[in-house]
């Protein structure tokens, strides 16, 4: 039996001739040829001969020199195109393993190279050996070794079976029958299946049935988001019926529901499938008409939430009572790392309990509670429950009628506990300018990538101090200001600070009072970058909201933006 060294020589040759030849494309060649791979005797046989040729082409006799280290781009890219057709052809380790595709092999390839090269190079910086030679001869063993693992692992198996792609149709079952056909097949190994923008009438639902009991002890993952749209009632149920006992029993990771106007008839259509699952890891049940019966009857079937990591209710009509049937479905989710529940007309009782059980969900990375009516009483609470999540990166609290005393207490708890926020959104909360310090100093402690404080009354003076606690975010990308009663001397030093950013790429000041001449100063900042800069055809230069109250008319901005230039933003409480 062959060793695997001996497996790699004939790559580490093929590899090697590759890098020399262009090397020499590019270089001259040494009086000797025995300095480059000095080890060993067959490398020294093809060296020589090519040094022969190059001898006999050059009547001057010169001496030549040759620098194999590192190889041109034009040598490593040639590299990666003869490991693709070596992993894609017929040869004898194809024959035994398998070929793999080409875009396979190609990902394979590219994937080689590029770690061969790190290796090599890293070993040429720390032991440089002038010719580069021992680093060829590195790079050569290190392609040849992973070229050899990727042979012997074989073509990557398809896991996920997808047919939502193309128009949303119906399908019924001659149709079912082919598009299924794949799923049939002895010995697939498919774990995640998606069959979303697909309406399956009680036809293909029967021709489905027994392919999903033959799949149901290796699936993992399922999405069934959308696939009843357009049936009556009736056959929708029916449906769902088959398909819940066909998977019933199933050890699945992942369920996705969203997009079926289920109802509580829907949620107990699918009862047996949802009784089933004690593995399950995430659960999607966005725009299913989930109300409060309905939110019960999810806490009543799903019996097993502890290994949930990600819960998804977006846009349902639950209210302040099915908040309260959902709050024991997350109070029963330590592990919960994503929760949203936006958009489900949850008002202030709904909220305090919804924000009582998040506080047994210490791991939560992501929370969206968007477009609810908390109100101040549903702030505080929340505001304490955040108090418990450490490991927060993103907060999406817009819409929820928090008002200045909701959101400062909110601000004040993240600026404290949540290190790792990247993303901060609180638009449309009637914060006004004496929150401005507290944001602030919230977001000055933290690096965000995201601010959206949109549809507040922020002004200019809270433009300002937020602008100043925005100068050392380097990883910005995305500001929005917009409808903030903001005038020319706010706009302006947000402008300046954002425009600095490596990586901004869009500010929205849309809808502000800002004048015609500050206008032209923000688009004069943006003239290198006018992509960065957001439309401004809602902005009204005439605004005098508020005006003869706040003083903050255009005669006065330059005093305004000069008393907050050097405004220091306090970090302490």
């Amino acid at each position: 039996m062959k060793s695997q060294s001996s497996n790699l020589k004939p790559y580490v040759f093929q590899i090697a001739s590759i890098i020399v030849r262009f090397s020499l494309a590019s270089s001259t060649f040494p009086s000797n040829p025995k300095k480059v791979f000095p080890r060993t005797k067959k490398k020294l046989a093809f060296l020589g001969s090519i040094a022969m040729e190059v001898s006999t082409l050059n009547s001057e006799r010169r001496q030549f020199s040759i620098k194999l280290w590192p190889p041109s781009p034009n040598t490593r890219q040639t590299l990666v195109v003869r490991m693709t057709n070596n992993l894609a052809t017929n040869s004898i380790f194809t024959q035994k393993y398998g070929c793999l595709s080409k875009e396979e092999a190609e990902e394979n390839a590219k994937r080689i190279e590029d770690v061969a090269f790190a290796t090599a190079n890293q070993n040429y910086e720390k032991e440089p050996d002038g010719d580069g030679g021992s680093a060829v001869q590195l790079y050569a063993k290190e392609c040849s070794k992973l070229l050899l693992e990727v042979l012997k692992r074989g073509p990557r198996k398809e896991t996920f079976f997808d047919i939502s792609k193309g128009q949303r149709a119906f399908i019924e079952a001659e149709e079912a029958e082919e598009l299924l056909k794949p799923l049939k097949k002895k010995g697939n190994s498919y774990t995640k299946i998606c069959f979303s923008n697909r309406s399956f009438g009680l036809g293909a639902a029967r021709v489905a049935e027994p392919i999903l009991v033959s799949l149901k002890d290796q699936l993992k993952e399922v999405d069934l988001s959308d696939f009843i749209a357009g049936r009556p009632e009736a056959e929708a149920l029916e449906v769902m019926n088959i398909f819940s006992a066909a998977l019933e029993g199933s050890a699945l990771k992942s369920l996705n529901l969203s997009n079926n106007a289920l109802g509580e008839k829907g949620v107990r259509a699918f009862g047996a499938l949802l009784r089933s699952q004690d593995c399950l890891e995430e659960l999607y049940l966005m725009n299913d008409g989930i109300s409060e019966e309905a939110a019960r009857a999810v806490s009543e079937l799903i019996p097993s939430t502890d290994k949930l990591r990600v819960l998804q209710f977006h846009n349902n009509m639950t209210g302040d009572e099915g908040a309260l049937a959902i709050s024991e479905v997350v109070d029963r989710s330590p592990l919960l790392e994503d929760f949203r529940c936006s958009s489900t007309r949850i008002g202030s009782e709904g909220g305090v309990a919804l924000s009582k059980a998040l506080e047994t969900c210490t791991h939560l990375m992501k929370l969206d509670l968007r477009d609810n009516m908390f109100g101040v009483e549903g702030g505080l609470a929340l505001s304490k429950a955040l108090s418990k999540h450490s490991d927060l990166s993103e907060v999406y609290l817009s819409y929820l009628n928090l008002e200045d005393e909701g959101s400062i207490a909110i601000l004040n708890v993240l600026k404290e506990t949540t290190p790792s926020l990247e993303v901060l959104e609180m638009a449309g909360n009637d914060i006004t300018a004496e929150a401005a310090p507290v944001i602030a100093a919230c977001i000055s402690a933290k690096q965000l990538t995201k601010l959206n404080l949109a549809e507040n009354e922020l002004k200019d003076e809270g433009a300002i101090q937020i602008s100043k606690a925005l100068e050392g975010h380097f990883q910005l990308k995305e500001v929005d200001f917009s409808a903030n009663l903001v005038r020319r001397a706010g706009a302006r030093v947000l402008a300046q600070v954002v425009v600095q950013k490596p990586e901004f790429k869009l500010l929205n000041i849309n809808g502000n009072f800002i004048s015609d001449e500050g206008i032209d100063e923000i688009q004069n900042v943006f003239k290198k970058c006018p992509d960065m800069l957001g439309p401004l055809d809602e902005n009204d230069p005439e605004g005098r909201e508020d005006d003869e109250e706040s003083g903050e008319g255009e005669g006065n901005e330059d005093e305004l933006e000069s008393k907050l230039k050097n405004l220091e933003v306090n970090q302490e409480d």
